[in-house]
Formats: C-alpha cells, sequence, structure tokens
C-alpha cells in the first residue's frame, strides 16, 4: 500500500522572510520613492502611519514624529509578515522561480487591491497611485517569495 504524502509549509522560513521582505519594501518605499515623487521620507513614514493615526498626522510639516515611526513600523510588519505568509502558502509546492514570479503578481496583486480598498477608506491615499508604489509592491511578492523558498526545509506529512 502506497502512502500518499503531501508538502507542508515551514512557517520559519515564512517569518524569517516575512521579516527580510518587511525590511527590503519599508526601506525602498522611505529611501527610494520620495526620490521619484519628491518629499522626504517623513511623508512615507507619516503615510504609512495614517491608517491608525488618521489624517491629522499628514499635516506638515513632515518632520520626525516618533509615533508615526513606531506605527509606520508596526504597520508595515504585520501587513508584510501577514502576506509573506499568504505567499508562502500558495507557492510553497512549486520552487525557487514560481515563488520568485508568482510573488511578484502576488506583490501587483496586492498593491491593485490595496491601492482601491484603502483609498475607498482612506481618500488621501490615492497618492500612492503611481508607479514606485507599483515597482516596490513587485519587489516585496518576489523578495517574499524567493526567500522563501531559498530559506524553506521541505517537509512532508502523510495525506489524510
Amino acid at each position: 500500500m502506497k502512502i500518499k504524502m503531501k508538502q507542508v509549509m515551514d512557517w520559519k522560513a515564512a517569518l524569517f522572510s516575512g521579516i527580510a521582505s518587511s525590511f527590503l519594501f519599508y526601506l525602498l518605499n522611505i529611501f527610494i520613492v520620495p526620490i521619484f515623487l519628491g518629499g522626504n521620507l517623513w511623508i512615507i513614514i507619516r503615510l504609512f502611519a495614517s491608517i491608525f493615526l488618521g489624517e491629522e498626522i499628514l499635516a506638515p510639516p513632515a518632520t520626525f514624529d516618533l509615533s508615526a515611526l513606531i506605527i509606520s513600523l508596526v504597520v508595515n510588519s504585520v501587513l508584510s509578515l501577514g502576506f509573506t505568509f499568504l505567499i508562502a502558502f500558495v507557492f510553497h509546492k512549486w520552487g525557487l522561480v514560481t515563488g520568485i514570479i508568482g510573488g511578484a503578481f502576488f506583490g501587483l496583486g496586492i498593491y491593485i487591491i490595496n491601492f482601491y480598498s484603502l483609498s475607498y477608506f482612506f481618500p488621501w491615499f490615492f497618492a500612492l497611485g503611481s508607479w514606485p508604489f507599483v515597482v516596490t509592491h513587485i519587489l516585496f511578492g518576489s523578495f517574499a517569495g524567493g526567500i522563501y523558498e531559498l530559506l524553506e526545509v521541505e517537509k512532508f506529512e502523510p495525506e489524510n
């Protein structure tokens, strides 16, 4: 009698991939996006924090604000980990190339869903409708999928 085996997700690899992808996404958004859109990194940090702190945090001047920094880091980390777990769950069976390419498409999907849903609830997010944010989301997805596949220890368990 043959026992069918199924591959299971490596949660440790997903966690480390999520942390690395979160870090990359945050750095790209606060340092690279302002170069193309103008402004400074505090505009992006305050934009991320505005999900919880409200529109008031966006008022000028866009300078150092510890609460905005902490909230933006927490928001970015939680969302990035959640999306990375989803990417890992969907693509964990197919290997590195699929993780990278599939992750990139997943990142694009995240951008489209986030842009249209967040713009509805937070109209000031309409400013995110630009190509640098599309690119950072695609890079996030491809990095999350690729790093997960590189770190994954393939584990199998019997199917029920």
